[in-house]
């Protein structure tokens, strides 16, 4: 995970520790989660997503690989917890050394 954006890895360190506070600040204050067509937007947005998908049902991401292309970050991963398990695309857009915009695909 060192070649990803330190956003991108705060991230992704937040979500395997449980800390939702970390998680959310690893998002711009306008940012933003694209999960599957379903948009959140914003830190309140935001933490509702994280209860209902991520933190809160103990999502776990082993990154697999990325690449970057521009400002748009896209990494593999695998993901496993008591919500989604298997194999995942998240796009990140960092701006400012924080996450502006991940699409879950």
């Amino acid at each position: 995970m060192t070649d990803l954006p330190a956003a991108v890895r705060r991230m992704f360190d937040a979500t395997n520790r449980g800390d939702s506070e970390a998680f959310l600040d690893a998002f711009t204050e306008d940012g933003q989660v694209d999960d599957w067509g379903r948009t959140f937007t914003g830190r309140d947005e935001l933490a509702g997503w994280n209860d209902r998908e991520n933190i809160g049902v103990q999502a776990h991401f082993d990154v697999t690989g990325s690449r970057t292309s521009g400002d748009t970050t896209t990494v593999t991963l695998q993901v496993s917890g008591n919500g989604f398990n298997g194999p995942g695309t998240f796009e990140f857009v960092v701006r400012d050394d924080r996450i502006a915009r991940l699409r879950i695909r």
